[in-house]
């Protein structure tokens, strides 16, 4: 199925696209990017972000965010910005639902732990693993390992690398070598992510009484649409007000971001999607007005909502959690369930003991919150014996 022919010049195509490492028969009703996507959302990986967190852990309450509704938020930011800017929505779309695939349990706590646990052995990132899995954890057809995804959706699923990672992930990785910015489609599921993440987390935080309006009216963001709301509708339920700021919020984001994206594509007038890439500075972005409104929120929420009491509580259970679990079966991988110590062992093999690592971070960093949770009451609860 051909892609839409009147998107803009820089936008990614089928036709200016890498393709895929494994050459397959093109597919019949769909474009390449809609056959990522679909393979994605089918991917176990995928399903697994149900229940693993964003900031509360999941047995914390059904309320809360997980990594699965923040990713589907993220994919309709996404697709909202990239549709204004006539540029690929199916593309936008898969790195968006791809962007997490390689998260830990317990969220960024749970990341920091495994990391740690791998400082030796090149460490653990997400965006990482989220391109390790779809290149070849996943175990779905009978042709290839991974999804066998196009070189656009792999690419733009990292975020950031490291030169020498960079080095070590050939195609994918030459962008950040040569220092060229990811295609606009990229650019929009990156900045959709930021959007989704900081005005959901106001809500989540509300919702668990960890900060209060009261705190938040200090912020202008914030303040600006709490006063339009007030005014606009005096009787609605603190609830109501709550979510009609936040999504106000979310509006006024994605129109300045609009407005200055546009501003900056007319300024640069790139002509293809590789003119795009070697310029000097991302194409999508805030005006300075909005990304000091921006810093404003993240640095509020990183003091009052990250590090709040009952969430450094529940990371420091989550570290502790994620290194037993590491210790342990790095000590005596005979602890691992068959199917992944049989991965573990053909990673061992051939990579010796740095093998034998990243095929333990692998398993762990597929658990969910609870999961994780049971495989440690598994291994050193002495009354429980299965």
């Amino acid at each position: 199925m051909k892609p839409h022919t009147t998107l803009a010049p820089y936008a990614t195509t089928e036709d200016n696209s890498r393709g895929r490492r494994i050459a397959e028969p093109a597919p019949n009703n769909r474009t390449q990017f809609q056959r990522d996507r679909d393979r994605i959302v089918h991917c176990a990986a995928f399903r697994r972000l149900e229940y693993k967190t964003q900031v509360f852990v999941n047995h914390e309450g059904d309320m809360f965010r997980t990594r699965l509704t923040h990713t589907i938020e993220v994919a309709q930011i996404g697709r909202t910005i990239a549709r204004s800017l006539n540029v690929n929505e199916d593309l936008t779309e898969a790195i968006a639902l791809a962007h997490d695939l390689g998260h830990t349990p317990f969220g960024h706590a749970g990341q920091d732990a495994l990391n740690h646990c791998m400082r030796q052995y090149h460490g653990f990132e997400h965006n990482m693993q989220s391109l390790r899995i779809v290149d070849a954890l996943e175990e779905r057809y009978a042709e290839f390992d991974g999804l066998n995804l196009t070189f656009e959706t792999r690419e733009g699923i990292l975020k950031h690398c490291s030169l020498k990672q960079a080095e070590r992930l050939g195609d994918v990785g030459e962008r950040f070598i040569n220092k060229w910015q990811p295609g606009i489609e990229a650019q929009i599921a990156n900045i959709a992510d930021e959007i989704a993440y900081n005005n959901h987390d106001v809500d989540d935080g509300l919702r668990a009484a960890l900060i209060d309006i009261e705190q938040l009216k200090n912020l202008r963001l914030f303040r600006q649409q709490y006063d339009i709301v007030s005014a606009s509708y005096p009787r609605i339920s603190e609830r109501r007000k709550v979510h009609e700021i936040v999504r106000r919020m979310i509006n006024e984001q994605i129109t300045d971001l609009l407005r200055d994206s546009q501003a900056a594509l007319h300024a640069a007038q790139p002509a293809s999607r590789e003119e795009l890439t070697q310029l000097a500075k991302p194409v999508i972005g805030f005006s300075d007005t909005m990304k000091a409104d921006i810093l404003e929120l993240k640095q509020f929420l990183r003091m009052n909502l990250y590090r709040h009491f009952r969430v450094h509580r529940m990371s420091k259970k989550a570290h502790h959690i994620i290194e037993s679990l590491f210790d342990a079966f790095i000590n005596d991988p005979q602890l691992l369930p068959p199917e992944a110590f049989n991965n573990v062992q053909k990673l061992q093999d051939s990579k010796a003991e740095a093998g034998q690592a990243r095929g333990i971070a692998d398993y762990i960093a597929g658990m969910t919150d609870r999961f994780a949770i049971s495989e440690y009451q598994r291994i050193y609860d002495p009354l429980k014996l299965t």
